[in-house]
């Protein structure tokens, strides 16, 4: 089991973030400050080329943890962040880079690429959940949830594929060709997340990703718009989302 070590700590307007090592995989957790009883757990995946403290994941956090007393943790994605890059990271990277310029369509290598990340990032997201509920203001028995969106989400799938203790689950803006056969082993209620005139995600591979999950409760939430208008009050529909599915209620701050 990979130890966790906490490296530096933060509090600022009710919320504390500790920075940390799991093994040496880096990472955060941000918590209710004051702690108090154990609170549910949401883990966060960020997107591709970002990292554990991007705006995105620090705003999600804020809403977890603000308004509806959660814990959020977020791991650095392989080759992102403070993780050094491979060879491979360094060659994919560049393929992709040299499609973009060309035109040329990216999921012939972006879906590869993430499919390996996912591959390690995985067992990474499963020794950080076991970490976390050994702490006392988590607990071992306290639900558990799970967001990402791009590389998030491609990580994600199969995470809550394989790992029975996350109950709910967020999705969206990702390539779907590596996901379907996790996305038919999950049954925990989902929301998805498409952007309708998204320019590098085919719409009809989204819905039919979608389609393919076993969950008896799913959402669609589709908006108009390109891949880089992702409305940001969807942010606040998926706090609302997990307060009803892991416990507790929204109280929005001022």
């Amino acid at each position: 089991m990979r130890s966790l070590q906490f490296t530096t700590e933060s509090s600022s307007d009710g919320m504390t973030g500790r920075d940390f090592l799991l093994g040496d995989i880096p990472g955060v957790l941000w918590s209710p400050d004051p702690a108090g009883a154990p609170a549910p757990l949401v883990l966060m995946g960020h997107g591709g080329g970002a990292h554990k403290k991007h705006r995105a994941m620090v705003g999600r956090a804020h809403l977890l943890v603000k308004d509806c007393g959660f814990h959020a943790a977020v791991l650095d994605a392989p080759g992102h962040g403070d993780r050094p890059r491979t060879a491979l990271d360094e060659r994919d990277i560049a393929a992709l880079r040299t499609a973009q310029a060309a035109g040329e369509p990216e999921s012939p290598v972006v879906v590869p690429y993430n499919a390996r990340l996912a591959e390690q990032a995985v067992p990474e997201y499963r020794a950080l959940l076991d970490a976390l509920r050994e702490l006392p203001e988590i607990g071992a028995e306290g639900p558990v949830g799970y967001v990402g969106m791009g590389l998030g989400m491609a990580i994600g799938v199969p995470l809550v594929a394989a790992e029975p203790r996350i109950t709910a689950a967020v999705f969206g803006m990702a390539w779907p060709d590596a996901l379907f056969d996790a996305a038919r082993r999950i049954s925990v209620p989902v929301e998805f997340d498409v952007q309708w005139d998204d320019e590098r995600v085919p719409r009809e591979s989204a819905l039919a990703l979608f389609d393919a999950f076993a969950s008896k409760e799913k959402t669609l939430h589709a908006n108009a718009g390109t891949h880089v208008a992702w409305p940001l009050f969807e942010a606040e529909s998926a706090t609302r989302f997990f307060a009803r599915h892991l416990g507790g209620q929204v109280t929005p701050t001022a």
